[in-house]
């Protein structure tokens, strides 16, 4: 019960920790940050696995450790098994609408394959915490009912370890999925699809000859592109050329906020 108040705690925290990075992210570009402020919602998803770790993880192993040394009879089993059940039919709703969204998103991509691809940090954490809270309460319910049956409080301790073991898991998963994002993850390979089949579109680009396309947060991407452009065209040619590439690309793909290209004759 302990284990799971503390985890019920820092889940409340960090929704806060979203809401501000979702906030922050929206901030217009200004003269500091001339691409403008997306990755602060990489960092505001990165504290919340640190105070998963720490604020929910780490202190539910101690109390198990603690309490499998020095263990204490279950008192008020059906106060603890309601509130419990309460918890977990809020969590498993809260999971569920989760998934949902995730489904949606995904189209044909595999769910586990999306959850590790996205770029949707925020929903990929909510998820998280949201999967790890529900098999928390499954575990907490499970070594209750068992230690109470048994006599043995120290089935108690071994839950609450457990569910200490699942935040940690959880909360290393999501922190290497998001120092991806912040030190400037690859966006969708669909990018580099959509930016060569724009190029294939205006008989005045010869060919890509590269494209860097970076994640610069949910749903902004930077793209800086090197294009040959046939040998005949003016100064002017060569720049309306760009300007439509630049219209094509962002009508097909609405994440690309930025776009550089550069003409060259070499990759």
């Amino acid at each position: 019960m302990l284990a799971e108040g503390i985890h019920s705690g820092a889940d409340s925290v960090n929704q806060l920790f979203l809401l501000r990075g979702v906030s922050e992210s929206r901030i217009p570009p200004d003269a500091d940050h001339p691409l403008g402020h997306g990755r602060t919602s990489y960092f505001w998803s990165f504290m919340v696995a640190i105070f998963m770790f720490l604020g929910g993880g780490v202190f539910s192993v101690y109390e198990g450790i603690e309490h499998l040394y020095h263990p204490e009879p279950i008192q008020h089993l059906w106060v603890a098994l309601a509130i419990l059940s309460g918890s977990l039919l809020l969590e498993g709703w809260a999971t569920y609408g989760n998934i949902r969204e995730l489904n949606r998103r995904r189209g044909n991509q595999g769910f586990f394959q999306y959850v590790q691809q996205t770029k949707d940090c925020d929903l990929v954490v909510v998820f998280g915490e949201n999967a790890a809270a529900v098999v928390g309460l499954i575990l907490a319910m499970a070594a209750i009912a068992v230690a109470k049956i048994t006599g043995d409080p120290r089935f108690d301790a071994a839950g609450t370890l457990l569910v200490g073991l699942v935040l940690i898991c959880v909360a290393v998963f999501l922190s290497c999925e998001i120092k991806s994002l912040l030190t400037g993850e690859a966006a969708d390979p669909g990018v580099f699809s959509a930016l060569q089949e724009c190029v294939a579109e205006d008989p005045r680009l010869a060919a890509l000859l590269k494209c860097v396309a970076l994640q610069q947060g949910p749903g902004e991407v930077l793209v800086a592109a090197k294009v040959r452009l046939q040998d005949t065209l003016s100064g002017t040619q060569i720049v309306e050329a760009i300007n439509a590439l630049e219209k094509r690309l962002k009508a097909r793909r609405s994440d690309v906020k930025w776009l550089f290209v550069e003409p060259d004759v070499v990759a």
